[in-house]
Order: structure tokens, then sequence, then C-alpha cells
């Protein structure tokens, strides 16, 4: 009879005995050196494969050159640089598929776990929220702008006083604040100042000229404009 229960261990094999007080005597050193061990003997042992399935098959076809051990572990180096130059390659691909799917962990990455529909909601919530204020920016850039031309916006040449950071729409790169000429600030009521491109149907941040930032979808947005464009 055993007089004591082993205890099965997951993972990696390695040469060290793990049973007993010695698991807790083992640092992060002799962890990295196991790990290299294990890789330098699997390396080794590839290349003992190929040399031996080569030097066997030049039996039977003469017009093979006789290869050493060397050359022979040259060979393997060589083909796992390709595999791995080929796995990174999809992987890069994956993400370019798939963007945010995977998320760095330390050397590594590891896939993001699904959110739950709360946290779908409040990641909209906050990127609308980030997009406001981006947008009261530009209109504290603007409003500054009128408040020494007479209560006139920027227009032509007198867009270049404004910052080009003020027209990109925050968190989306390449897309900028669609933009009213002629307009004067309004105290009451307010016609389209600059508004958001159509990043989101539902979801578009609108400044007027009386001052105010207000949500609207693309059909209204839509509707304002041709309503603004008649004589």
């Amino acid at each position: 009879m055993f007089t004591q229960t082993p205890v099965v261990w997951a993972g990696m094999a390695v040469p060290l005995e793990l049973l007993g007080p010695f698991v807790h005597r083992i640092n992060g050193v002799e962890l990295r050196l196991q790990a290299i061990s294990f890789f330098v003997v699997a390396l080794l042992l590839c290349t003992t494969i190929v040399w031996g399935l080569w030097n066997f098959l030049r039996r039977d076809l003469q017009w093979l050159p006789r290869i050493s051990f060397g050359k022979a572990l040259v060979g393997v180096v060589l083909w796992g640089l390709m595999f791995f130059i080929v796995l990174t390659m999809i992987s890069g691909a994956r993400e370019l598929m798939t963007p945010g799917a995977w998320k760095r962990d330390g050397f590594t990455y590891k896939l993001n776990a699904p959110a739950s529909p709360e946290a779908n909601a409040a990641s909209v919530e906050q990127s609308l929220d980030l997009r406001r204020k981006h947008l009261e920016e530009l209109r504290q850039t603007l409003w500054h702008f009128a408040a020494t031309h007479d209560g006139r916006f920027p227009t032509g040449d007198d867009l270049k006083e404004i910052p080009k950071d003020r027209w990109q729409v925050l968190g989306c790169p390449g897309f900028r604040y669609l933009y009213a000429n002629g307009l004067k600030a309004a105290d009451k009521s307010g016609e389209l100042l600059a508004w958001e491109p159509e990043i989101e149907r539902d979801h578009r941040w609108v400044l007027l000229t009386n001052g105010e930032i207000v949500q609207k979808n693309s059909a209204d947005i839509a509707e304002l404009c041709k309503s603004e464009s008649k004589p």
C-alpha cells in the first residue's frame, strides 16, 4: 500500500521531482531554466530525427547529399523560424479581422471575454459623453472667435485660426466635424453649425448656432440640412 497519495501536476513535464516540500523551493530562475532546457532538448530531438531520416533515405537515393548533424540543426532552426513568421502573420491577420478581440497579457495576448449587455451599454454611454465633451471644446473655440468678430463664425481663411485637433471627431481618426459656413451666433433659435459625420446613425452630436449641443439621428440631420438650404 502507498503511504503517500501521489499529486498529479498538470502542464509541461520537468525532470525535477514535484512531490513534497520541494515544490515550494522552486524559484522563478529554475522555472525558466526548466522551460529553456525543455525546448533545447526538443530542438535536439527534432534535429536527430531529421538527420537520421535524411541519411536513411540517402541509402536508396544516392543523389541526395549527406548532411552532418550541424547542418540538420541549422535546417530545423530555419524551418522553425519560418513557421514562427507564418504564425505571427496569421495572428496579425486575425487581429485585423477582429479588432479588439485580443488584449495584451504580459508578453502574450489572450481572448477578450464577451462583455455583458450592461457593460456594452455603459461603454456606449461613456463614448457618447467623451464625444460630447470634445464637441464642447470646439464650441468654446468657435464662440471665442465669434466674440471677437461681431458674432460671425469663421469661414474661408478664418478657419485656419481654429486648431486642427478641434475639427477631429474624438476616437475616430480621419473623421472631421461637418461645418456650415457663413453663420452667426444666435440667442434663441439655432441652426446647424457643426455636427458629427455618420459614425452612428442614431447617435450623432449636433452643435447649434445658439450654443446648444443636442443629439439627433441621421434622418433628423438630413431634414435640418434640407430646410436650411431652402432660400
